[in-house]
C-alpha cells in the first residue's frame, strides 16, 4: 500500500503523469522478465497488451496539451 501512496507525495508538478506512464513501462517489462527469466514466451495477447501500454505511455508523455 505504501509503495502507492509514498510517491503520490512528490511535490513535482506533473509527477501523476509521470507516474502512470512508469506503471505502463512496468507492465512491458514484466512482459520481458516472464520470457527471459521464467522462461513463458509470451503469447500474441501479451504482445497486443504490451503494444496498448505503449501507446498508451506514448499518449501521456507526449501528446499536446492546451
Amino acid at each position: 500500500m505504501l509503495y502507492g501512496i509514498i510517491p503520490t507525495l512528490q511535490s513535482f508538478p506533473n509527477f501523476g503523469r509521470v507516474y502512470a506512464a512508469y506503471g505502463g513501462v512496468f507492465i512491458i517489462l514484466a512482459v520481458f522478465w516472464g520470457w527471459f527469466v521464467d522462461r513463458k514466451t509470451p503469447d500474441l495477447y501479451d504482445w497486443i497488451g504490451a503494444v496498448i501500454c505503449l501507446a498508451g505511455v506514448s499518449v501521456m508523455l507526449w501528446g499536446p496539451r492546451s
